[in-house]
This record gives C-alpha cells, structure tokens and sequence, in this order.
C-alpha cells in the first residue's frame, strides 16, 4: 500500500492514548501520525498543512475487522476486484482501516479463487480500506453446528490443503476457522501455529478439555463467541466455558444486539481480560443495503429489520453490522471507557495479527489509519489510511 506525503491536521478533537483520554489535535505526515498535541499548545501551520475540522469529535484507531464476508451488494467468495472495492469502500466510510477478507466454507476451487483475488487486490493500490489478509472460516467445521456455513462442503481437517494453499500464497492466510475436536485437527493447528497465522475454534462441538487440548497446539482465538459453538453448562463447561476462563483466547464478538444478549456480552467481558475481545462485523453483502433476500455461500440469506436469517431454518446468517455500531452498542450496554473499547476494536485485532507495532493505535510513529467520528459516535466523518484520506463527505 501507498503511504500518503499529504499532511493533515485534525483539531479541535478527543482522542484516546493508552489508556487515557485526551482533547487537542493531531497532525498526521508522510503516512504516520506525526505529533499528538494537546490542547492550549501552538497547533502547526503552513501552506501545506490541510486543515479538518474535528468539531470536537472523536478521533480514534481505525478499525480493524479480522472477520467480515462482505457489504454493499458484494461478497469477498465473488472473488472480483469491483466486489472488493465495494466492500472495502463501504466499510471504510465506517471506519474500518483494515480488514480479513472472510470466506464462507465452500469447495477448494472457490477457496482458491479468493486467495488468487486477495493476493493480487492487494498486490496493488488498495483505494479504500485496506486487506490485511484472508480468514478461511471453514470448510473444517462441525456438521453439527454449521449456522449458516453451507453443509455440502463441510470436510474433515485436510493438512494437505492448508500446506498447498499457504504455499500457493505465503503469508496471505491470517486466520483459519476450525473445529478443534474433529480427527486430524490437531495437527492443522500446530500447522497453522507455526506458520503464524491465527486457528481459531468456530461452529465447533468441541468440549472444555478438547479446547484446552487444541490451545496446548497453538489455537488462540473464538469465532464469534457463543455463536455456532457448544454452549456453557455446569458440568460440561464446553467450548464457551473454555473461552471465557482461558486468558490464552481471544473471544470475538458480534455485539449487534441480535447475536448475543446484552447480559451475555457482560459476562464476556467480566470474565475475560480486556485485552482478549475482539470486535468484529460477521457482515455479509447485504451490510449498506436494505431489507431483502440474498446469498451467502450459495444459501439465500432473509434480511428483515437489518437481521440476516436463513431463508430455510431461520439459522443467524452473518449480520449487517459495521464496526462504528459495533463500538457505539458496546458503549451503550456496558460501563467501558471508549478506550477500552478502542482497543477491542484496534488494538487487539492489531495483536493478534502482528500489526502492533505499525497500527491499532494513537501513537506517534504508527501509520496514521485514523478514523473521525462525531462526539457521539454515530457518526464517521472522515477516514485515512497509511495518511491517505479514503473517506470524507460528500460535497
């Protein structure tokens, strides 16, 4: 990606670092986030300074989604440079600097074409938000909890695949979504470990101890949890008993209102450290749109009130959430500071893909992937990424 040699200034605004809050400006140059100024100090000037106007509002991390399959009419399996525009664009005005692109389980041939897309979408000038990679979620999932993955393409864990797909494209894969309990996953895992990219455990039957097993291997993540996974009970804590009391697991979460119930969301976050959740989307194409009827993964997918089901069985099938709701709704339900938040939004989806040291926060020398929201975080204004303003106003 294209670093921008523009300079903006964005004041007055609040923005957070680390954990505190802070009210000023700050001046992004050459791609990165230049100075982090407080407020009452002499701001920078000159000719080659473009002024913006943060009206107070707030000016946060962009967001990174490390698991969405689409927007705005497109889906990531369409494996198409106008598709990915498309989604990209839209997210962007959302605030999503950086993004998974997310695939449905489907056959190899399909798997592939989304990594040959990926790969050469990112090979050039990405105009909007920016791929960081693809998540593979599935096709080595449980048949019994496939939500809205298509059953027809379910298969056993194929070391032999993920060798010759990663191959295919070195370093592409960022994440896999598995079932750790299935017979030969083990052995992806440690795979997937060693080459660095994140397994995760989603629509998953697998119990506490085989969780704990499968973290022993490398798997460090849950796919939107408790969605599509073995649910919690007294005497058999299963998958959702595990990710709540292993620290070594990120827990994902689709905080929509419609996914999981406020009161489940704070049980998340009492039981896990802060800086183990990650906020994702799940969103499919018809994010942006309106109601209607559309596909996901070859399965026609209802959409009522903004709720994605299932045409047939009424299964949850992805969401049309974006990650500014997604932030706003965690405000809304829970006591968190917006830092806090930041961090479940940025900073950890940073971490988790190795991106700290570059993005995922307020901090001088980071790319400058920054998004402006109004002080009630409703709405984006403008986003950048690497410096590069990708979304602002219409005139």
């Amino acid at each position: 990606m294209q670093t921008s040699k523009q300079k903006w200034l964005i004041s007055p605004i609040r923005t957070v670092v680390g954990e505190h809050e802070l009210t000023g400006a700050v001046l992004i140059e050459n791609g990165l986030i230049s100075q982090i100024i407080p407020e009452g100090s002499e701001l920078p000037s000159g000719e080659d300074v473009n002024v913006i106007d943060g009206k107070g509002g707030w000016l946060l991390p962009g967001f990174i989604d490390m698991h969405v399959h689409g927007g705005f009419g497109s889906d990531f399996m369409d494996a198409a440079k106008e598709a990915y525009d498309a989604i990209t664009g839209f997210h962007a005005s959302k605030g999503t600097t950086r993004m998974l692109a997310t695939t449905v389980t489907a056959s190899p041939e399909a798997i592939e074409a989304v990594l040959d897309a990926a790969a050469s979408y990112m090979e050039q000038l990405m105009p909007h938000a920016a791929l960081a990679g693809v998540h593979l979620e599935g096709p080595f999932i449980s048949e019994l909890w496939p939500g809205a993955q298509n059953p027809s393409f379910i298969s056993p864990p194929r070391l032999d695949w993920v060798k010759a797909w990663t191959a295919r494209h070195p370093g592409l894969i960022k994440q896999l979504t598995l079932a750790p309990e299935k017979e030969g996953a083990a052995a992806v895992i440690a795979y997937l470990t060693g080459q660095g990219i994140v397994a995760a455990a989603g629509h998953t039957d697998a119990l506490y101890a085989q969780v704990e097993s499968a973290v022993e291997d490398g798997l460090s993540q849950a796919v939107h949890t408790f969605n599509a996974m073995r649910p919690l009970h007294h005497r058999e804590p299963g998958t959702v008993g595990a990710v709540l009391t292993d620290d070594r697991i990120y827990a994902e979460l689709i905080a929509d209102g419609h996914h999981v119930h406020p009161g489940a969301v704070n049980l998340l976050l009492s039981a896990k450290p802060k800086d183990r959740v990650i906020l994702i989307t799940d969103a499919i194409s018809a994010a942006g749109l309106g109601d209607g009827v559309y596909d996901l993964g070859g399965l026609a997918v209802d959409v009522h009130q903004g709720v994605a089901r299932l045409s047939e069985g009424g299964a949850l099938a992805g969401s049309t959430l974006t990650m500014i709701d997604a932030v706003r709704y965690v405000l809304t339900h829970t006591n968190l500071s917006v830092a806090a938040v930041s961090r479940m939004a940025s900073g950890n989806p940073a971490r988790q893909l190795g991106l700290e040291q570059v993005t995922g926060s307020m901090t001088v020398g980071k790319y400058a992937d920054v998004v402006l929201v109004d002080e009630s975080l409703t709405q984006v204004s403008h986003t950048w990424v690497q410096g590069r303003l990708v979304h602002q106003p219409r005139a």
